[in-house]
């Protein structure tokens, strides 16, 4: 082809190019006939050490539940909604109706489950997709999670009944522009007016906030210093979010700019829970569970792609499983993920019984995410040239699970929130340097 000089770099001349050059690409299924598309997700191969056993009829009965509704429903338009950064609104209701947004939170029309069947339903959406698994939990395990352990009786009847539902979309705004880790830093000010609070500040990378009918906003109060938790209505006038574009992660995820500029906050509406940042942390404590089980999910979905697809692909004459150094990269997926399974359902249990630690949380969220890291890098490697496509789900996830390994505090952070557990030690803040050195 032909390119002619131009004022603009993309002037070509189309009769330059050739007769084919606007065609849509082929389906995947005539491009690439010998292996089977995420689309028609695969049967669940990866549970090898038999978890079910380890759950109640109603767990597994809510695991059955949303894995037929993901890899029906969602599967075969993941890749579509992810390649353009959009988010299926035409699912929501399905979403809904599975029951399991509310998680743990019982009455006000919440499903009350135990802390493992919420895990178990996190891990099960995040198995078709990670995207979807980050909706329902900035969702459920913040926002309501935040209204129910942290509002007062009216907010709850008045707010958490619709979302539970999924009728109403909710968002959680702690983390800002200069903020992320030193989240209790934060910048955003609530100042009391009469009848009121007056919000002025700036969030940034908030889940569903483009969309979100009610945004939870945590601020500093500037007179007690103290960090206040506020529900504000979308539209509210001041309040204007914008989307954060050209993410590699978790695409279909709408992540947002909150500016909030003299945004009126009625005092109902201030929730009365949240009077430092150590109530933000009882909310933080539980999500960092559901979170500990995305990649458990991602990976368990990887493996199960591997795994038809090695059979299916066929390379010097034989399946790519006939192969030594495949069945080892396989395996050695399987055996992180019987590992992953059994760290996230201990910490479920420790839960429970009341005896689960911030530092037993942070090690279960930032172990098991560097297990998923390594496991979802080798499922890469065994789909070779499919591996860099999101038709065949390896490539997405291997996207997705950089930004789960990031938020809800990063690998690094969960490991001194543990260390200083483990030690009484604190060293999140470097030693402040004498004036002079001793050298």
């Amino acid at each position: 082809m032909t390119i002619h000089s131009s004022k603009h770099q993309d002037d070509v001349d189309k009769n330059a190019r050739s007769s084919y050059f606007n065609l849509p690409a082929l389906d995947i299924s005539v491009a690439f006939p010998q292996a089977t598309p995420a689309s028609k997700f695969p049967p669940c191969a990866s549970d090898y050490y038999q978890f079910d056993d380890l759950l109640t009829l109603e767990e597994q009965a809510v695991r059955m539940k949303v894995r037929e509704c993901m890899e029906k429903e969602i599967a075969p338009i993941m890749a579509e909604y992810w390649e353009k950064a959009e988010f299926p609104f035409h699912v929501i209701p399905k979403l809904g109706a599975l029951r399991v947004t509310g998680g743990t939170i019982k009455g006000y029309g919440c499903p009350g489950h135990s802390v493992t069947g919420a895990a178990i339903a996190t891990a099960e959406i995040a198995r078709v997709d990670a995207s979807c698994s980050t909706f329902i939990l900035v969702h459920s395990s913040l926002a309501m999670l935040t209204i129910a352990l942290c509002g007062s009786e009216e907010q709850k009847q008045k707010y958490l009944p619709s979302l539970a539902q999924l009728n109403t979309i909710a968002c959680w705004a702690l983390t800002e522009p200069g903020y992320g880790s030193d989240a209790s830093a934060l910048n955003t000010t609530a100042t009391k007016v009469e009848g009121g609070w007056i919000l002025e500040g700036q969030k940034r990378w908030i889940g569903n906030s483009t969309f979100a009918d009610v945004l939870v906003i945590f601020a500093r109060n500037t007179t007690t210093n103290q960090i206040n938790g506020y529900l504000v209505k979308k539209d509210a006038p001041g309040l204007t979010v914008t989307k954060i574009e050209n993410k590699i992660g978790l695409r279909i995820v709408q992540n947002g700019d909150i500016l909030l500029k003299k945004v009126f906050v009625p005092d109902e509406d201030r929730l009365p829970g949240v009077n430092s940042f150590q109530d933000t942390s009882k909310v933080l404590a539980v999500s960092r569970v559901m979170v500990a089980w995305q990649p458990i999910g991602i990976s368990m979905g990887v493996y199960d792609m591997c795994h038809r697809y090695l059979k299916e692909r066929k390379q010097f004459g034989a399946p790519l499983a006939a192969f030594q150094i495949n069945q080892q990269k396989l395996v050695q997926m399987l055996g992180n993920i019987q590992a992953m399974i059994l760290v996230g359902w201990r910490l479920c249990k420790l839960y429970e019984k009341g005896a689960m630690t911030p530092g037993h949380a942070s090690l279960g969220k930032s172990w098991i995410t560097a297990r998923a890291r390594e496991t979802v890098a080798l499922g890469r490697e065994l789909l070779g040239g499919n591996g860099i496509l999101s038709d065949f789900l390896v490539a997405k996830a291997f996207c997705d699970i950089e930004p789960i390994y990031t938020y809800e505090g990063t690998y690094d952070i969960n490991t001194l929130v543990t260390g200083r557990e483990v030690t009484g030690i604190a060293s999140f803040k470097p030693v402040v340097l004498a004036a002079r050195s001793r050298l």
